[in-house]
């Protein structure tokens, strides 16, 4: 398809899209539409910045049209707020002539706005499992004509334990529906997972899974410790030019925190946000907003905003600290280079977390180049709590590869003390305690 006018989509739809700026549709977008608009069940697999909301939000709103009664027609799952935010944001935009409504749903803050918006009816609802279920059992949300179910980022969907909600979601929905799956990455835990309630899918792959997007260029520094990464981090944002708007990611609030206060010293604490689960939904928002138009250039996040946080121009991303659950490295780096545009992943990394490099390398089926620390970059000496760490953790990789390793770490075997022997009967006195009786 060389254009979404040979989608066969309506006026309303082709203006929006037009308005939006889309111009010639994605992979993945040409080929999930067509089977989405016939009514198929898709199950869609394509790397992240590559326009996964649009190849079903789109279909979607060619089907509903228009407003119609009170209650909602389709469902869209999303398995965090950002994302679902990120969704709902992009079903405005095409639906910009269109008489649909739709309802956000999350949790974070009190239900009683969201409560207020369903009473009024809606067509659509974007939501998080949770807030969804609390909702439906506060009998707040009717399903009976549901006829849509979207599961976005479905694999993030299964590792934040939402097994148990979906099933339930499931069970409350009717059976006769489309279902619509998508992910840039698809365990065959998930594909088993789809399985329950996806009857036929047509499966859309259109790269391979857990493949970076081609525009994003790649690159490796060994920073031996916490202080290391920090001077590089300074050298790097030295060039403010190239470094323009950049999303620094790390593995913990708490390091999350302390990257913030130290950018917050070196730079105007207007140039600088921090985002992670701790912070309240409203300073999460306006910190994205502000990050988006431009005002902020370097945003400090937890993996609460590597996925579903679509910001153009995105010059770099950094991992300040490599991702142990190795599937996020690809949604963290596709914050950057979306939409055809280049972009930069830095990867920064301690010898405990070349082990997880490793596995990140053979997920995505190529290596990350080593790059020399830059000139300037001070390679400060690790100090010694930090280095028992790093041993501590390496000990324990290899015992995960190796059961019978035994490293400088490993479990002591308690051994009791043994007991004083009592000599005599223990009914006499000591010779102190006679005397002072007497």
């Amino acid at each position: 398809m060389a254009s979404f006018e040979d989608f066969k989509l309506n006026r309303q739809l082709l203006n929006a899209i037009a308005e939006a700026g889309y111009t010639v549709p994605t992979e993945i977008q040409q080929k999930a539409i067509t089977p989405l608009l016939s009514g198929q069940d898709v199950m869609g697999i394509a790397q992240t910045g590559t326009g996964k909301t649009a190849a079903f939000v789109l279909p979607l709103l060619m089907a509903l049209k228009y407003a119609k009664g009170d209650h909602p027609r389709a469902l869209i799952l999303s398995p965090t707020r950002e994302l679902a935010m990120q969704i709902e944001e992009q079903i405005r935009l095409f639906s910009t002539y269109l008489d649909l409504r739709t309802v956000l749903l999350y949790g974070g803050l009190g239900p009683k706005t969201q409560k207020e918006q369903l009473e009024k009816g809606c067509d659509i609802i974007v939501a998080t499992p949770g807030r969804f279920l609390d909702l439906y059992l506060s009998q707040h949300i009717q399903t009976k004509m549901i006829k849509f179910l979207v599961m976005d980022e479905a694999d993030k969907m299964m590792d934040m334990g939402f097994i148990g909600k979906i099933h339930r979601i499931l069970e409350v929905l009717p059976r006769k529906r489309q279902n619509m799956l998508f992910s840039a990455t698809m365990s065959e835990l998930v594909r088993k997972i789809a399985g329950d309630f996806l009857a036929f899918p047509t499966v859309i792959e259109v790269t391979e899974q857990a493949t970076p997007a081609s525009t994003v260029t790649q690159v490796l520094y060994k920073a031996p410790n916490l202080r290391t990464k920090l001077n590089l981090l300074q050298v790097l944002f030295k060039d403010d030019e190239a470094f323009h708007r950049v999303i620094v990611f790390c593995k913990t609030k708490t390091v999350a925190d302390n990257i913030f206060v130290y950018l917050d010293r070196k730079y105007s604490s207007d140039e600088v946000r921090v985002i992670h689960a701790n912070k309240g939904q409203n300073t999460r928002i306006n910190s994205i907003n502000a990050f988006k138009e431009g005002a902020v250039r370097i945003l400090v996040a937890t993996d609460v905003a590597a996925r579903g946080l679509d910001v153009s121009n995105v010059s770099h991303v950094i991992n300040f600290d490599v991702p142990i659950v190795i599937e996020d490295y690809v949604h963290r780096i596709g914050r950057t280079g979306r939409a055809f545009n280049n972009g930069d992943a830095i990867t920064f990394c301690n010898p405990a977390e070349e082990y997880y490099v490793k596995k990140i390398e053979k997920l995505i089926r190529q290596s990350i180049p080593v790059m020399e620390l830059p000139e300037g970059v001070i390679v400060e000496p690790t100090g010694f709590d930090e280095r028992q760490a790093i041993a501590r953790e390496i000990d324990m990789q290899m015992r995960k590869e190796n059961p019978d390793f035994k490293g400088a770490f490993h479990e002591k075997k308690f051994t009791p003390k043994p007991k004083k022997s009592k000599s005599g009967s223990g009914n006499k006195r000591s010779p102190k305690k006679t005397a002072k009786r007497r």
